[in-house]
């Protein structure tokens, strides 16, 4: 990113960040759980799910695996039926339960609270990795880049790189560090509230009215 790209995109991240902080000034996380190693599991299961269907799911969920070695001694083929409705299942079946192995094995029961450790359990990439992080122990170390994330990015021209990694590392140059964490959630809401991922008409939209351009980038890259 050059200079002066990198100077207008500044600017443009700080007007954007104006607007949301008056449309959602307490955002917070969708997903509901009840101790960390819950909250792992939820952020597992909402890869390509919405939070309000892992919400249904985890509701039941959590009352039929209570604690980490329940989910140590889960039968697999049992466990991808629990979670089916989230979609992907076998393979988040998988993560989950070799996740709770190596939590049990590796870390003593509780959720590591580095992202190097963090990325080292089945199922953990950084955006869950900062998810997690930053809502469990207030471990701030980057930006969790979702869909959403990822989709504003783009259309707001935020980022030359489609890959999330990427697009992580160039938010965390345009925003302050104690922007890092809100952000994504303030994108989430601002998505499912105002501007949806289907094509629409979208140039009285407030963040659109900081970036007009973003009216026309459809579809996304």
């Amino acid at each position: 990113m050059s200079a002066a790209k990198l100077k207008v995109r500044k600017a443009r991240m700080a007007k954007m960040l104006r607007v949301l902080k008056k449309l959602y000034p307490h955002p917070k996380m969708a997903l509901q759980y009840g101790n960390q190693w819950e909250l792992l599991v939820a952020v597992i299961l909402s890869a390509q799910c919405t939070d309000k269907k892992v919400n249904e799911v985890t509701e039941k969920l959590f009352r039929k695996y209570r604690t980490l070695n329940d989910y140590v001694k889960a039968k697999p083929k049992q466990f991808e039926q629990d979670i089916h409705s989230t979609g992907f299942y076998r393979n988040k079946a998988k993560n989950i339960l070799a996740a709770a192995k190596m939590v049990k094995k590796e870390f003593g029961g509780k959720l590591p609270k580095t992202m190097e450790e963090m990325l080292t359990i089945p199922g953990v990439a950084r955006k869950t990795a900062n998810v997690v992080l930053g809502n469990a122990y207030g471990v701030v170390e980057g930006v969790a880049v979702d869909t959403h994330v990822r989709r504003f990015a783009l259309r707001f021209d935020l980022s030359d790189s489609g890959d999330p990694v990427k697009i992580e590392q160039d938010l965390m140059v345009l925003l302050p560090k104690k922007e890092w964490f809100a952000i994504t959630y303030r994108l989430i809401d601002y998505g499912r509230d105002i501007c949806p991922a289907k094509p629409h008409p979208c140039a009285d939209h407030p963040l659109t009215k900081v970036y007009p351009p973003a009216a026309h980038r459809w579809p996304l890259k």
